[in-house]
């Protein structure tokens, strides 16, 4: 393969745009897709303070590359969930990189604000590990980066990640789900703060190649909660289209994006209010994570011995 830039030999092939390229050349790819997502989407302003989320994965330390080179205002958030060794490496690589680029870090830590870890508040609560991960950070992206006087979290989401979950609610018709399913999550609520994916251009094979040739230092390993996640066989499914017809898994998400995206959305957003136990943004009278660690917490006390 010859790089499509300085026929050159190639390092990287972009199978869906018939393209190869050297090391310099992806990386200058790369960057582009990033700003082009950036720009076309209207993600960020001018002077934005911008959070990013960074799990110590391929594609948020690539992220936070590309905005640190842009020269983009940004401090990094990263969750530790207490998944054992798990965690203990993806922080490690998340300070490190951080460490590595004087750039600002965040660390949150799941046990000690909330008292439980992830696999207990997915046990306790009755959710899978992804459910009760997913909307754990959904609910601390927002409020750190509310209590920060951020206006925008970026996170790593990728192609391959949009169009799983996309498969996945058009499978089940998740209608609310597809509502929100965007590249931009717009503020709907003085409380709630933008929420931007500036990867959605990107597969995450590219995500790995960029984080390789920029010497960046990521966690390999799969999340262990993540074994047998519907996530996964979604991904395996676009995978093998992918295989079959390169090109199938940006049409599918780009086409809905384009097609069917506009249409749900026709009706408006979801009108929003405070959470009466912590005023973040909810539909409900108390938001899905208030219930969600209420639960647990009241099913982890009535397992409790007392006192004779």
């Amino acid at each position: 393969m010859r790089c499509l830039k300085c026929r050159g030999v190639a390092a990287v092939e972009v199978r869906r745009h018939r393209a190869a390229y050297c090391a310099p050349h992806f990386l200058e790819f790369f960057e582009a897709q990033v700003h082009r997502a950036l720009t076309t989407q209207r993600m960020l302003r001018p002077e934005e303070r911008i959070l990013v989320a960074v799990s110590g994965g391929k594609d948020s330390l690539a992220l936070w590359e590309v905005l640190l080179r842009r020269g983009d205002d940004t401090t990094g958030l990263h969750i530790n969930l207490g998944i054992g060794d798990y965690s203990r490496e993806s922080r490690a690589r998340t300070e490190e990189f951080a460490r590595a680029r004087g750039a600002r870090l965040f660390v949150a830590d799941l046990r000690e604000e909330y008292g439980m870890d992830i696999g207990t508040l997915a046990e306790a609560s009755g959710r899978s590990p992804c459910s009760a991960c997913g909307l754990s950070k959904r609910y601390l992206f927002n409020k750190m980066a509310r209590d920060g006087g951020f206006t925008a979290v970026a996170t790593g989401h990728n192609l391959d990640d949009e169009a799983a979950v996309l498969l996945g609610n058009l499978l089940h018709w998740n209608m609310d789900q597809l509502a929100r399913q965007a590249p931009v999550l717009e503020q709907t609520h003085p409380h709630l703060v933008r929420r931007v994916k500036p990867l959605y251009r990107t597969s995450e094979r590219e995500s790995a190649a960029y984080a390789i040739l920029r010497g960046i230092d990521y966690v390999i390993e799969e999340c262990p909660h993540s074994r047998g996640a519907r996530s996964l066989l979604h991904k395996g499914v676009l995978n093998s289209l992918e295989a079959a017809s390169a090109g199938t898994k940006q049409a599918f998400y780009w086409g809905f994006l384009d097609r069917l995206a506009p249409v749900i959305r026709a009706g408006g957003p979801p009108a929003l209010h405070p959470c009466r136990q912590c005023d973040q943004p909810t539909t409900e009278e108390v938001c899905a994570f208030c219930r969600m660690t209420a639960r647990a917490a009241a099913r982890l006390n009535a397992r409790t011995p007392s006192l004779p």
